[in-house]
């Protein structure tokens, strides 16, 4: 993406403006494995805020802005959940835990179900109608 995407466009990945503030007030606090960032505020919200006294948290994403490339450990420290980052408070991985896969919705690896496609099996003639005079 050029220049003028990244002044203008905020969905394919953090614009300009958003890159500098990042640096400018905020601290970044680590990345995963997907290359997202992960920054906090130098400063809480101000008082009269709705979240005065709460630190402001966010990521920015390496690519396309899709929250669900965010990993759960990484979710939970942005909604608040813990103080720590993710890497001081983690559970070694379970042997059953699989590795990250993209939402793939609205893609053509979108799971679709049998029937989905509008296709649908001939009848077998063992389903009668409903009659109201039966």
């Amino acid at each position: 993406m050029g220049i003028l995407g990244k002044i203008f466009t905020w969905w394919d990945g953090a614009t300009i403006g958003t890159a500098f503030n990042s640096g400018m007030t905020g601290v970044k606090v680590g990345s995963d494995a997907e290359g997202n960032v992960y920054y906090r505020a130098k400063k809480p919200y101000p008082k009269g805020h709705p979240f005065a006294g709460k630190e402001r948290r966010w990521v920015i994403y390496n690519g396309a802005n899709d929250a669900s490339r965010v990993p759960a450990e990484w979710h939970g420290w942005l909604h608040g959940s813990f103080d720590g980052v993710p890497e001081s408070n983690l559970p070694p991985p379970r042997i059953w835990e699989t590795e990250y896969t993209p939402n793939a919705t609205g893609t053509p690896a979108a799971y679709r179900p049998a029937g989905a496609t509008g296709q649908r099996a001939a009848a077998t003639g063992d389903y009668e109608a409903w009659s109201p005079d039966a």
